[in-house]
């Protein structure tokens, strides 16, 4: 199927969703493909993401995997340059890139080492800004472009033992805010999608009664799932949200608004 030939809320456009090859990015990928769009599917692991974008087209999608290590600025500029070089632009950028194995040696902030720190930086917000080094020049040009940073729960609510990470977090939602207002006349729109706890298809597969019931307990809806994060950084991605930049939508069961299980005490007397 040609790209003149696809429908859907994103037909045409070629978008790189980062951290692509498992989790949230994957189903973001996903979703973006079955929407019409070209995806480029990046990562570190070169076996997985080789996989993953062949069966996207197998399933009738469009999508090619280039691997890239965000904490590189050389990898960050490649991927950018790769992208358009193959597809002649750009329309969509989501920042989604994570690095677990950095996450679990976080902790409070005295405790973190610089190592840490400087890595945690290095792919949650140096990594961003250089793909946007050369992401929004291309946007420049088209007139139009749409960038939707991944950012969590924690950037507004901390969660403890996660100093490095939380920070982290937080720059990336100024940063949609400053681009907002650096490039919004020029029709590139930035925009943050903040998550809450999500049911992973690995992580909690086996889950005890018990550990899904706190799970259910924070929520005030159900826990959400990857393709519930995934449907709203498809409403940025796509024209419909074209009047919307520089916000903040939490996609997190209402928890930002309060702990559900707040609702399991009795009233005060």
């Amino acid at each position: 199927m040609t790209q003149n030939e696809r429908s859907g809320r994103l037909a045409g456009d070629v978008a790189i969703v980062t951290g692509s090859t498992a989790g949230l990015g994957k189903e973001i990928a996903r979703l973006f493909v079955a929407e019409g769009a070209t995806v480029v599917v990046t990562g570190r692991n070169q076996a997985r993401g080789d996989a993953i974008a062949a069966a996207l087209r197998a399933a009738g999608g469009d999508a090619s995997f280039v691997r890239a290590d965000l904490g590189i600025d050389d990898d960050a500029h490649a991927l950018i340059d790769t992208t358009i070089e193959r597809y002649g632009a750009l329309h969509v950028l989501v920042n989604n890139a994570v690095s677990p194995e950095i996450i679990a040696r976080d902790g409070k902030a005295a405790d973190v080492g610089n190592d840490v720190w400087e890595a945690m930086l290095r792919v949650n917000v140096l990594g961003a800004a250089w793909l946007l080094q050369r992401a929004i020049p291309q946007m420049l040009v088209q007139r139009r472009g749409s960038i939707v940073n991944i950012s969590s729960r924690t950037a507004e609510r901390a969660s403890p033992r996660l100093a490095a990470y939380t920070a982290s977090k937080g720059a990336m939602n100024a940063l949609a805010r400053s681009i907002t207002l650096d490039y919004g006349r020029d029709g590139i729109r930035c925009n943050t999608v903040q998550p809450g706890y999500i049911l992973h298809e690995e992580r909690d597969v086996d889950l005890t009664p018990e550990r899904r019931r706190y799970i259910e307990d924070m929520c005030i809806t159900r826990p959400p799932a990857a393709i519930d994060v995934a449907y709203a950084v498809l409403f940025f991605a796509s024209h419909e949200s074209e009047c919307i930049s520089g916000v903040t939508l939490q996609v997190d069961a209402g928890s930002s608004a309060g702990r559900g299980r707040t609702f399991d005490y009795p009233p005060a007397e």
